[in-house]
């Protein structure tokens, strides 16, 4: 096992492509409150590289979501900087996608209507043949051809994660961020989207940054796993490297020791070295 916190290296293993991609500098985060300011996030500080898959883990509250939407330039640091490609992120961009637990999907719109406003809008100056076939080579990825004409409420949960997953790669995004994309989904279905998000992720090579309270998913899907410390004030704890090759096996993965290892170790982060203090 590879550990790694902000003031220890172990065994550190090269991680997929080398360069600072993503650089999240010193980031804090205050809000001010009639109580006074409260700090969010206090320091943060990691760098991603391009092509890499990082999960983020921690007790509600410790700051996860506002961290990503400091990525995606929904909000920004009251100091540091958030930096994709050596540019500081001041505003949303279609470099950057967001994919959220909850579909956000325009009801009256089909499954290829929702897709094809995310392409109508970011490429104005294709044609409508190349927009459709941008949005049917999408679909068909995430196996949807067949329901293109459905409506949301014509589909299933995992099906509605797989439009707002097919949405954000058909604008080709550079950093693809997920905030708890499975949550709500059944453990079948949640197991089939994230060995359909892995092959989606080798294909495309995106930068993928995704928050997940499951440790399960975040040891099979991650490079990294990063674990955050409780709020308020929350800061990266430690970063633990995940040492299993690609293309990942699932039934592999949960036989082999080191499985067990991370997963105890992670366990071991949350609920004992960074519990939530008694009520």
């Amino acid at each position: 096992m590879q550990i790694i916190n902000k003031n220890t290296q172990i065994n550190q293993q090269p991680i997929q492509k080398a360069g600072n991609f993503l650089e999240i500098e010193g980031v804090t985060k205050i809000y001010p409150t009639p109580d006074g300011p409260h700090t969010v996030l206090d320091g943060v500080n990691l760098k991603v590289s391009e092509g890499e898959f990082i999960c983020i883990i921690g007790h509600s509250g410790c700051g996860k979501s506002t961290l990503l939407n400091m990525v995606s330039g929904f909000n920004t640091p009251t100091e540091g900087v958030v930096c994709l490609q050596g540019q500081p992120i001041a505003e949303p961009g279609p470099d950057r996608m967001m994919v959220f637990q909850n579909y956000c999907l325009l009801p009256w719109l089909s499954v290829f209507e929702n897709v094809y406003l995310a392409v109508d809008s970011v490429f104005p100056k294709k044609t409508q043949a190349e927009k459709r076939a941008i949005v049917k080579e999408h679909l068909a990825m995430v196996g949807l051809t067949e329901a293109a004409d459905n409506k949301p409420h014509q589909i299933s949960g995992g099906m509605k994660q797989r439009v707002a997953i097919a949405r954000a790669l058909a604008i080709r995004p550079q950093v693809l961020i997920l905030d708890e994309p499975f949550g709500a989904l059944d453990a079948i279905t949640k197991e089939e989207l994230q060995e359909e998000l892995l092959q989606i992720w080798r294909e495309h090579q995106v930068t993928v940054l995704m928050i997940t309270h499951d440790i399960d998913e975040a040891i099979f899907l991650a490079d990294r796993v990063v674990m955050m410390t409780n709020g308020p004030a929350a800061n990266i704890g430690e970063v633990l490297e995940i040492p299993f090759s690609r293309p990942r096996n699932r039934r592999r993965i949960m036989e082999d020791p080191q499985y067990y290892n991370l997963r105890n170790y992670a366990l071991d982060f949350l609920y004992r070295r960074c519990a939530h203090p008694e009520e």
